[in-house]
């Protein structure tokens, strides 16, 4: 039997990067995935090549009107959801804290944290039906502690507030069968990671113990892991996937 046998996920932010690498390896293990991105020409390509048991929908993740429909188009397809995978984020201008504009700030905390906040609202109530559900919020190592020469406070606040979020819903939820956990990646091979670093795993890499960046299905294994009933006992926790940068 496939690990995801059985799962209907959302995945959010699944038209590049470590949300491609998702749900893809999803539906590999078995998964019937709904994917969302504003990317409407990739996660359509993406969807087709993954068959019967992927749809894209476009969503902007800061609109909780969006959420319903995605909710009522997963609940179509496939049935009552049982995974979330909340994926979407974006790094934001690297700039002090009082060189941030207001606007920049608060667009960054409404990707990154509020949209977390809008997903388990909508899509909780589903898990209920389902009798069980695993939640996934993709954090950073910027959410367990604060990097040096790293000037974001929206980008480090955001992630943070992530694993309150989490641990929030982790509490609440836990006696109804619902899962909660957060993943703290540090430097993966994405387009946003190789973007804001200018290169191709060089300097980043050697902040690592292990001397290198992670592919993105380094995380989608651990992401597999969580989604599955291999993690039955398993929430609220941060599951760090940084090469050993944060011990350091």
């Amino acid at each position: 039997m496939k690990r995801l046998e059985g799962k209907i996920a959302i995945i959010t932010g699944a038209s590049q990067g470590m949300g491609e690498s998702h749900a893809r390896e999803f539906v590999k293990h078995g998964a019937k995935v709904v994917m969302t991105d504003l990317n409407e020409e990739r996660g359509n390509t993406i969807a087709d090549e993954l068959g019967e048991n992927a749809i894209f929908v476009k969503q902007d993740v800061t609109d909780p009107e969006s959420w319903k429909k995605v909710v009522e188009v997963t609940e179509k397809a496939f049935g009552h959801i049982n995974v979330l995978l909340n994926n979407a984020g974006i790094l934001g201008p690297l700039s002090g804290i009082t060189e941030m504009s207001e606007a920049d700030y608060l667009k960054v905390i409404e990707v990154n944290q509020n949209s977390i906040f809008y997903s388990m609202k909508y899509v909780i109530p589903s898990m209920l039906k389902a009798g069980i559900g695993s939640i996934i919020n993709v954090s950073s190592i910027a959410g367990i502690v604060a990097i040096q020469g790293f000037p974001n406070l929206a980008y480090m606040g955001s992630k943070f507030a992530v694993r309150g979020l989490t641990k929030a819903a982790a509490v609440e939820y836990g006696k109804q069968n619902i899962r909660a956990n957060s993943i703290h990646p540090g430097y993966i091979l994405t387009p946003m990671m190789i973007e804001a670093t200018d290169e191709n795993g060089g300097g980043a890499a050697d902040h690592t113990p292990l001397g290198r960046m992670a592919k993105p299905e380094e995380v989608s294994d651990l992401a597999i892991f969580l989604a599955s009933d291999e993690s039955s006992f398993l929430t609220g926790t941060e599951q760090i996937i940084d090469g050993g940068m944060s011990i350091q």
